[in-house]
């Protein structure tokens, strides 16, 4: 059987993970949010007290991990780390920059790399993340660039953060989503870049309906589906 696949790439904030969800709810399709995967390293790394971009010693650490993923009954994608469930624990805002700094190193992206490409020979799937549709699924059905403005994208992460009860400033929220950008665009390993042949949605104008409208106009067009997602 042939299985299907979605890549969804772009910057930090462009609500990536939020709407590759929902359209892989909508198409009967499996999510994989691969930055949680990243995401679950860059944790293992704090709780060992390993700088994330400490390339030797995070390699050193790869080997004792095991690193899995499950889907409940609703289909969302949960992480464990040495069997514990840590998906709340990897949403927590620090984590996102060691996550990003784990995942520029070599070693970990061909650790994790295998994990990704097997889920993908195995089911329908949508993949977000920066690299997924110029490294690991570079023969994916459908290529999306995902993005919006780094101060559109940076009011979203605010209003995210204050929602979940932590504290931020956008002022701050804004230098981080612009840190980002620099640090995922000029890594060396699988920079963050539009694949030539993806197709660009810029969300910078439209709210999170508008957005999700676009994407799924976008794979009904690519698959020859109907309203409903069917063939």
């Amino acid at each position: 059987m042939n299985y299907r696949s979605i890549a969804i790439d772009g910057p930090s904030g462009a609500g990536k993970s939020t709407l590759a969800k929902r359209l892989a709810q909508e198409l009967g399709f499996l999510y994989v949010d691969t930055g949680a995967i990243y995401r679950t390293v860059g944790l293992a790394a704090c709780r060992r007290g390993i700088d994330p971009s400490d390339g030797e010693n995070v390699s050193e650490m790869l080997p004792e991990l095991t690193i899995s993923m499950g889907y409940g009954e609703d289909g969302l994608q949960h992480m464990f780390l040495d069997g514990e469930d840590v998906t709340t624990a990897i949403r927590e805002n620090e984590i996102s920059a060691v996550a990003s700094k784990a995942a520029s190193l070599p070693s970990v992206r061909d650790y994790l790399m295998e994990m990704q490409r097997q889920t993908a020979r195995e089911h329908d799937v949508i993949m977000d993340g920066r690299d997924i549709g110029t490294v690991v699924l570079p023969q994916a059905d459908l290529k999306i660039y995902l993005t919006a403005a780094p101060e559109a994208r940076a009011e979203r992460r605010y209003k995210e953060l204050l929602a979940r009860g932590q504290q931020a400033e956008l002022k701050q929220v804004l230098q981080e989503v612009i840190e980002r950008d620099r640090r995922d665009m000029g890594r060396k390993t699988a920079p963050l870049k539009q694949a030539k042949d993806a197709v660009l949605a810029d969300t910078t104008g439209l709210d999170l309906e508008e957005s999700f409208q676009l994407l799924l106009r976008m794979a009904q067009d690519r698959f020859g589906m109907g309203e409903c997602g069917n063939e």
